[in-house]
C-alpha cells in the first residue's frame, strides 16, 4: 500500500504492450492499509522511450499520451467528493463530468479524460502521469528461500518517477527521481502476498490487501538503506541510523555519490542530536510525528571536486577555510554547519516515522519523504505526508558497522566483465509491474 503526498493511499497495476500501448490501473483508499477502497482509475495512452536521461543517470526519458482516463467510484462518499473536487476546481473542459445530485451508480466507468472529445477533468483529482517520463528497469537476483533450495531467481523491478510533494506543483511536475519501485508479475520478488491480490484485480474489483497488525514506534537501534537510493535534483545516497531511546538521542550517517550505483563516493555528512517523544500522527494515520533537533555535524569529502568546492568557500561558512582534503572528516559545528552543502546549525526538522514488519518479519523503518524542492520540513506546516524508501533494522549496532560506506549492487557485466548499469532497451518486454517493497 502506497502512501503519496497528501496523504493519498494507493495501489498500482501497470501493463505495458510491445506495439507501445499502456493499460495503468490506480486504485485509491480512504485508509492506509488499503482495504477500503474510494474510487479506482483507469488509463491508457502510448508511451514512447526516448534516450538515456542527462539529467537522472542510470534512467531513461519518455513520452506519453493519454488517449483516456476513466474513474470508478466504490461509494456514494467518494462520488461526492470526486464530484465537490471538480466543481471547485475544474474549467470549461469538464463541465457536467458529475452533475449534482447524481446517485453513486455501482460499476458505472466515467470519463475522466478523452483525447477524442477533449473532455479533461484530470485536475480536480489532482491526477498526472508524469511519473512516465522517467523510467528505469534493474534487474538483480534473490537468493531461494528455502534451507533445501539452492540457486537464486530473477528478480525484476520498474522504477518510474517521482511525485512532487506540494500538491499544487504534482501537475506539472517533471520528475528528477523516484518512486519506490514496482514488481514484475513474473519476476517479482518473493514472498509477495500483495503480488497476486493485485495482478487479479480490475477497476470494478479493487484490491483489498491482508490485514495487518499495527506496531508500536520502536526506534532504538541501528537501521540501514536497502539499495542506494536516488532523490531528486539528482542525489545518490545511502543511509545508516542508530536512535538511543534511553536519552532519546541519535545520530546520522548520509553517504552522498556521483552515480546511481552508489560506488563513487563524493562526500559524507555525520550528524547527531536528540528527538522529541513521538505523538500519533493526525494527518497520515499510522504515522508518528516527533521532532528532530541536529546540534552537530562533520563531513568527509570524497572526490577532488568536492575537496575543491569547499576549500572555495568564504570563510567562517564551512569549516576551516582552505583545510578540506579527500577523506578527512572536518567538524562543521563551530562554522554553525555549512552554507556549500546548505547545512545549517542547529536545527530542528518536524518529521512522520513509522515502523512496520516485512513479509520475514524484518523490521523497517519508514521516515518522511524530503520536499521535492530541496528545502527542509523545518516548520510544523513542511511536516511530509509520505515516507522516503524504507529502512531496515541491522541485526545488531557494532562499532565496525559505522565504517559501512557502500551497498553491493548486483549489475549485469559488460564486455570487460566490469558490472555496470545498462541502459533501458528501447521496447519494453511485455510485463505487468506490481508495487512492492525491494529488498535486495
Amino acid at each position: 500500500c502506497e502512501v503519496r503526498p497528501g496523504p493519498e493511499f494507493l495501489t498500482r497495476s501497470y501493463v505495458f504492450y510491445s506495439n507501445r500501448l499502456f493499460k495503468a490501473l490506480q486504485f485509491y483508499y480512504w485508509d492506509p492499509s488499503c482495504r477500503d477502497p474510494s474510487y479506482s482509475l483507469v488509463i491508457k495512452g502510448k508511451l514512447r522511450l526516448r534516450q538515456a536521461s542527462w539529467i537522472t543517470r542510470g534512467a531513461t526519458e519518455a513520452d506519453y499520451h493519454l488517449h483516456k482516463v476513466g474513474i470508478v467510484f466504490h461509494s456514494q462518499k467518494a462520488m461526492r467528493e470526486v464530484a465537490s473536487w471538480a466543481n471547485q476546481t475544474s474549467g470549461e473542459g469538464c463541465r457536467g463530468f458529475l452533475p449534482p445530485g447524481r446517485s453513486w451508480a455501482p460499476g458505472a466507468l466515467y470519463e475522466v479524460l478523452s483525447a477524442k472529445s477533449e473532455r479533461d477533468c484530470t485536475a480536480a483529482l489532482g491526477f498526472a502521469m508524469h511519473e512516465l517520463s522517467l523510467v528505469r528497469v534493474e534487474r538483480h537476483f534473490q537468493p531461494l528461500l528455502q534451507p533445501q533450495q539452492s540457486g537464486s531467481r530473477l528478480v525484476e523491478e520498474l522504477y518510474l518517477g517521482d511525485i512532487h510533494t506540494d500538491w499544487g506543483e504534482r501537475l506539472h511536475y517533471r520528475p528528477t527521481g523516484y518512486q519506490r519501485p514496482m514488481q514484475s508479475a513474473q519476476h517479482h520478488a518473493h514472498p509477495c502476498p500483495a503480488c497476486g491480490i493485485i495482478s487479479r484485480a480490475d477497476e470494478h474489483h479493487p484490491p483489498i490487501l491482508p490485514a495487518r497488525a499495527a506496531l508500536p514506534m520502536q526506534l532504538s537501534g541501528s537501521w540501514v538503506s536497502t539499495h542506494c537510493e536516488v532523490r531528486p535534483a539528482v542525489l545518490f545516497l545511502t543511509r545508516y541510523f542508530t536512535f538511543h531511546g534511553n536519552n532519546h538521542t541519535w545520530e546520522g550517517h548520509y553517504y552522498h555519490y556521483s552515480d546511481p550505483l552508489c560506488r563513487q563516493p563524493t562526500f559524507t555528512i555525520y550528524a547527531s542530536g536528540h528527538y522529541t517523544q513521538g505523538i500519533p500522527s493526525s494527518k497520515v494515520r499510522g504515522g508518528t510525528e516527533l521532532a528532530f533537533k541536529v546540534t552537530q555535524a562533520r563531513v568527509t569529502p570524497m572526490d577532488a571536486l568536492t575537496v575543491l568546492m569547499l576549500n572555495s568557500s568564504a570563510a567562517g561558512s564551512c569549516g576551516l577555510a582552505g583545510s578540506w582534503s579527500a577523506g578527512v572528516e572536518q567538524d562543521i559545528t563551530p562554522t554553525n554547519g555549512c552554507l556549500a552543502l546548505g547545512i545549517k546549525l542547529p536545527h530542528t526538522e518536524y518529521e512522520l516515522f513509522k515502523t512496520e514488519q516485512d513479509t520475514q518479519e524484518r523490521s523497517l523503518l519508514y521516515i518522511g519523504e524530503r520536499p521535492t524542492d530541496g528545502s527542509s520540513p523545518d516548520s510544523p506546516d513542511k511536516r511530509p505526508t509520505s515516507y522516503q524508501a524504507p529502512l531496515i533494522q541491522c541485526a545488531a549496532a557494532s562499532e565496525e558497522f559505522s565504517n559501512y560506506i557502500s551497498l553491493k549492487y548486483v549489475g549485469r557485466k559488460d564486455a570487460n566483465g566490469i558490472e555496470a548499469l545498462k541502459p533501458l532497451p528501447v521496447a519494453f518486454l511485455l510485463f505487468i509491474a506490481l508495487l512492492f517493497l525491494r529488498w535486495d
